[in-house]
């Protein structure tokens, strides 16, 4: 039974390519009738013409000054916080450990890491999304929170020897903190190799594809850094250190 205003096997052999002026119909062979049927125009172009290739428009996004700026604003990031810090460490122990003292070990700890987490999510969201400044800023101040405390805490290869001597019986504090930002360090290396190694291992049209959109990877990130983070809390490497 046909259904009214639906045409089945439309033959479009040997369809008349001109159209009627302003009607726009066209000509088809529709069930072996020819029949005027009604065309779709296509929109009047409003884009004009240019002369400028895809490398000029690129290059005209591009901001190499304000990318300049950008690095060197990270680069005195990462080296001015750590040394104020470790000049405060070494000159000013005493008000320090005073100041920290009121915190536990596992505040310490916590406080590290969710700093140092600021910092690579802003990364993270920069590499993403490039063109705002939101995100630099993100990114910038979570290195300089993360190297401040890097410093006044004497973090460092052998840490562990360096805060005994500075701080004495405080040093497990300053442990806690330097513990916290390699945790938070090594989720990230973690989260590198498992993102890596889906875009290697999952096909295209593999349902496990959706792991590789930024949602999902971003929250992949935040649950080996939250699994980390408990851990080590919990797992009683705080008091190793």
């Amino acid at each position: 039974m046909a259904q009214t205003g639906t045409r089945h096997d439309t033959d479009t052999t040997g369809t008349a390519a001109g159209t009627t002026g302003e009607s726009n119909t066209a000509t088809e062979i529709v069930h072996g009738k020819v029949e005027h049927v009604d065309v779709s125009k296509h929109p009047e172009p409003t884009i004009p013409d240019s002369d400028l290739s895809l490398a000029d428009i690129e290059r005209s996004r591009s901001h190499p000054v304000q990318w300049a700026v950008f690095a060197v604003l990270l680069l005195l990031a990462i080296i001015v916080p750590y040394g104020i810090g470790r000049d405060i460490a070494v000159r000013d122990t005493q008000r320090l450990v005073a100041a920290a003292g009121r915190l536990s070990v596992q505040g310490v700890m916590f406080i590290a890491w969710l700093v140092t987490v600021l910092a690579c999510t802003g990364l993270g969201m920069l590499i993403v999304d490039a063109r705002r400044w939101l995100w630099r800023v993100v990114f910038v101040a979570g290195v300089i929170a993360e190297q401040l405390i890097a410093g006044l805490c004497l973090l460092r290869f052998n840490f562990w020897y360096s805060t005994y001597v500075v701080f004495g019986d405080a040093a497990p504090l300053a442990n806690a903190a330097n513990l916290g930002i390699m945790t938070a360090g090594a989720a990230v290396a973690v989260y590198a190799i498992v993102f890596v190694g889906l875009l290697i291992v999952v096909r295209k049209d593999s349902p496990l594809n959706v792991l590789t959109r930024s949602w999902a990877s971003f929250t992949l990130f935040f649950v080996i850094e939250v699994v980390s983070l408990c851990v080590v809390m919990f797992g009683g490497l705080l008091e190793a250190v």
